[in-house]
Formats: structure tokens, sequence, C-alpha cells
């Protein structure tokens, strides 16, 4: 580890093309992004709004290529689990979870973040490896721009067609951050528990090798079914939903 100071698996999808046009693509895509470094690491006791009780080691960075405060949380015995993966070639369990302040704060139920982020605190801790909460709001667009996409959801728009609307792509985040933090935590391979195929061809273009997709549970529901729907229709998402899903507006 570099420092600066003090169940069911889907193998590995198929490349799809990087989406999106972030400024921090500009300078990494096509190659591996610097070497960064950890800040800081403190233990976090948490507790979900369900009560659910484990304990973290956070971690923060120096020398992240988009100069944004993202943090990892290292789970359970994620050293354990680091030396499994360098020793019998098996990932180690990893969360890139996107920040969602209405769904992971707010609980809000148009999307689901939420239950997702709750979902990997568990999983993680159990077999020990990380979440990485990454401040990417509103698929990189923003929080007032995703509220924006809102809006234009509720007039009939889908999620990926209100950011088209707003002048962003349907996707706008990247994950070179997120390479380079498991890169500084010694987590060269990875399982990644994600439903999102872009996200482990994004982490292998910027060096991590993905051993495996673990799909996150169905956390369906009448106000998040067009949400669902549309991640599965246009972006390829790995969520086993019913032929027919709930009638809802989209989030």
């Amino acid at each position: 580890m570099t420092t600066s100071r003090s169940e069911d698996r889907t193998p590995m999808a198929d490349p799809l093309p990087l989406p999106g046009t972030p400024e921090t693509r500009t300078a990494t895509h096509g190659r591996t992004p610097p070497e960064a470094a950890v800040r800081r690491r403190v233990t976090v006791p948490l507790r979900a709004p369900d009560g659910y009780e484990t304990r973290a080691d956070v971690f923060t960075f120096d020398g992240l290529v988009d100069g944004k405060e993202h943090l990892a949380l290292g789970l359970g015995d994620w050293q354990r689990s680091l030396r499994r993966a360098a020793a019998v070639g098996r990932g180690t369990l990893v969360r890139a979870h996107s920040e969602c302040l209405t769904g992971d704060v707010l609980g809000s139920l148009r999307c689901d973040c939420g239950p997702q982020l709750r979902e990997a605190l568990e999983r993680v801790t159990e077999v020990g490896g990380f979440v990485l909460y990454l401040r990417q709001e509103g698929r990189g667009i923003g929080l007032y721009a995703k509220l924006d996409a809102y809006a234009l959801q509720d007039d009939g728009l889908d999620t990926y067609a209100a950011n088209r609307s707003l002048g962003h792509a349907d996707d706008e985040r990247d994950y070179a951050a997120a390479a380079q933090m498991l890169r500084t935590l010694g987590a060269h391979r990875v399982a990644l528990l994600s439903n999102n195929p872009d996200k482990a061809v994004q982490l292998e273009a910027y060096g991590v090798e993905v051993t495996e997709r673990v799909p996150t549970r169905v956390h369906l529901s009448a106000a998040n079914a067009g949400y669902l729907t549309a991640k599965v229709r246009h972006t390829a998402h790995t969520i086993d939903l019913p032929s027919v899903v709930p009638e809802a507006a989209d989030g």
C-alpha cells in the first residue's frame, strides 16, 4: 500500500465503448493513471438506518486525477482478502458506488442507490474488501442537473433521454480515480459488485484486473421500475427484472 501520511456471479462482460467525455478522461484514456497515495486512514463505526452495524477503515487520498474527495471503506478482513487475492488469484470484493444524496441519504425511492449501498456494506463486510464512495452525483452531471433531469422524467423522458435533453451524455462517470484508489490499496485484482458492465470495462482499461462481476440484488419497486428498466435497455445492466414491471414514472 502506498502511503504519504500517517451468490450469484457473472463472468467479465464483453468490452463496451467508454461513455461520456469527462475532462479526466482526456488525460487518462488509454493509459494507466499515475500513482496516488493514502493521505489518511481512520476507523469509523457505521450504522445503517435498518440497524445493521459494521466498522470501516476509511481512507482518503492524495494525487487523484480528478481532484475530488473520494473515499475507500475497508470492510471486514480486507487485508486477508488482499492476501488471498495475491495468493490464489481470486479478486477482492469491491463495490464502486457513485454518490447519490437523494438515494443514499434522503432515502429516495426513485432509484436503487440507497439499497445497493446498504447491501454492499454487508456483503463486503462478510468476506472482506472495499466500498469506494465516489463523488460523481447523477452519473457525473451533479446534483442540481440530476434534479433537473427528474423534472424531465416527470414529463415522460427516461433517465438517459433526460440527460441528453440537458446537453449531457448518458453517463459521464470516469473511473480513473477509482482505479488509482484500488491500486494504491493493493487491490490489483477485484471481483466487482456491480450490475453495470461499463465499470468493469473502465477499471480494466485503467489497470485493475476484474476477475468477475457479482450482480447486486434486485431492489425493484413501483417507484423505480422505469429507472431500472431503462438501465437494462440502454446500458445493458445485469438486473434480473420480471418481464412485466409495475407501471411507474421513471427516476
